[in-house]
C-alpha cells in the first residue's frame, strides 16, 4: 500500500514463492506436507528468523511445495497496545484470498517487489497484538524522492529479504556438502521470486478467513492455483 509504514504494529499476510513455482520444498501426500531436504532447511530458517527479531511474531503459517503462507505480527516492545477481541462473523472466503495472491504473484516470475526494489535490501508465539484499526488514518503517500517506508529496517520487506538470503545460502551450502549435480542459486539462478504477496490485515473477520485458508492449504493442494507439475 503506497505510503504505508511496513514496520508499524499490525498483522500482515505474506506469501513468498519459489521461482517458476517449482516444487522444491516437498510434496503433498494425503493432505499433509512432506518436506524435501530443501524444505527442511526453509522450515528451520523460518523459525530461526523469529528468534532473532524481538518485534516480529509468527501466527499461522504453512510451507507448501513451492510457496509459503504466513500471518506475521509486528509488535514493538515499547508499545503495549494489545488485545482486539471483538466478536466476529466466520466467513470462509477462500476464493477471494487465493485469487488475490494469484493476480499479484502467480504470473510474475522475475518481477521486483511492490516498490520495484531488489530483494537484497540490504519464537514462534501465539501472543496477540492489536490489528491495524480500520478507522486509522493511512499515512500520505511519500514523495518520489523520499526513502521507501516498505524497505526500512524492522519492516516486512527487510525481514523477507533476510529470510530469502539465509535460505538461499543454506541451500547452496547443502548442495556443496552433498555434491549435488545441480546449479547453485544466485542472481542469475534465483531460488525465490523477487516479489511476494503481502496484505495488511485490518479486520478480525479477515484475519479468521486468512487463518482458515492457511490451515486448509495442504488439503486443498489439488485445487491450488499455485500448484505446478514440477
Amino acid at each position: 500500500m503506497p505510503g504505508w509504514d511496513y514496520s508499524r504494529n499490525g498483522y500482515y499476510f505474506v506469501t513468498p514463492v519459489i521461482l517458476y513455482m517449482k516444487c522444491l520444498l516437498g510434496k503433498i501426500e494425503n493432505g499433509k506436507m512432506i518436506f524435501s531436504d530443501f524444505g527442511k532447511i526453509v522450515n528451520d530458517e523460518w523459525h530461526k528468523s523469529f528468534e532473532i527479531r524481538k518485534e516480529l511474531f509468527l501466527d499461522e503459517f504453512t510451507i507448501m511445495p513451492n510457496h509459503l503462507h504466513a500471518i506475521l505480527i509486528i509488535k514493538h516492545p515499547e508499545d503495549d497496545n494489545l488485545n482486539a477481541d471483538d466478536d466476529v462473523i466466520w466467513d470462509n472466503n477462500v476464493d477471494e484470498i487465493e485469487n488475490e495472491i494469484w493476480m499479484e504473484i502467480g504470473n510474475d516470475e522475475n518481477g521486483n517487489d511492490e516498490n520495484g526494489n531488489d530483494e537484497n535490501g540490504n519464537v514462534q508465539t501465539h501472543g496477540r497484538a492489536s490489528l491495524a484499526s480500520p478507522h486509522a488514518q493511512f499515512p500520505h503517500a511519500q514523495p518520489s524522492h523520499a526513502p521507501s517506508l516498505h524497505c526500512q529496517p524492522k519492516s516486512i520487506s527487510s525481514f523477507m529479504a533476510g529470510f530469502k538470503s539465509a535460505t538461499t545460502t543454506k541451500i547452496d551450502d547443502y548442495i556443496d556438502l552433498h555434491h549435488l549435480p545441480i546449479a547453485k542459486f544466485n542472481r542469475k539462478n534465483r531460488l525465490w521470486q523477487i516479489n511476494y504477496h503481502d496484505r495488511i490485515i485490518r479486520y478480525h473477520r479477515e484475519y479468521l478467513n486468512i487463518k482458515n485458508y492457511i490451515r486448509n492449504n495442504p488439503r486443498n493442494w489439488d485445487e491450488d492455483k499455485l500448484r505446478t507439475k514440477h
